[in-house]
């Protein structure tokens, strides 16, 4: 049996899909194994700093599995955006906590501004990476290392992959499935989702 541990480190004030999103690809590739006749396992975690639960940015309420004091060995971390990474970036427990757990992981993620709490972490510096459309310049300003990529979905770089808003955490979820366990299990978890875009409208973006 292969068994993936993915952690989601959560705040207060991050976005509710950049998380959900990729939680949804990482537990339902499980239920998508189990059909398929095969042992591959995700188990997935939600971590906050002190284990108290979370609120996110649209006011969604988060049970919370454990404190990172208390996370176990991650394969995959993952990091979520939303307006509290403006906060965490000034965070040194986390900052520190983000580093050394990074260190040990095989994949390191983000979604959305979460890249700001990578590149706070001292991670990104030389790195190719991308974040929200709205948060590229914002990025600079806050005198953040790594090159930002404009118009791509998600952006891998070495072990790091990080990818732009909102949505995009479902498609590097499902990337980072077919690396993890393969793509024949990606694609049934992406089926087993209903995951096949096809917005109403064209955004004016």
């Amino acid at each position: 049996m292969t068994t993936k541990t993915i952690g989601f480190f959560l705040f207060d004030d991050a976005e509710e899909l950049d998380f959900v999103g990729p939680f949804e690809v990482f537990s339902m590739l499980s239920e998508a194994a189990k059909k398929l006749g095969h042992t591959n396992r995700n188990k997935v975690v939600l971590m906050s700093q002190s284990g108290s639960d979370i609120t996110g940015a649209k006011g969604m309420r988060v049970g919370i599995n454990c404190a990172i004091a208390d996370a176990p060995g991650l394969d995959v971390l993952c990091i979520p955006g939303g307006n509290g990474t403006r906060r965490e970036i000034r965070n040194p427990e986390v900052l520190s906590w983000v580093a050394n757990t990074a260190a040990a992981a095989t994949w390191v993620t983000s979604v959305c501004t979460g890249s700001f709490i990578l590149a706070a972490a001292g991670l990104t510096e030389n790195k190719n990476l991308t974040t929200h459309w709205a948060a590229i310049d914002e990025f600079g300003t806050l005198g953040l290392k790594g090159n930002v990529l404009r118009n791509v979905r998600y952006v891998r770089d070495g072990n790091i992959v990080t990818s732009a808003g909102v949505s995009a955490g479902i498609d590097m979820g499902l990337w980072l499935t077919g690396q993890m366990h393969s793509i024949k299990l990606a694609r049934a978890t992406q089926k087993a989702m209903e995951y096949d875009p096809a917005p109403p409208y064209s955004a004016d973006v």
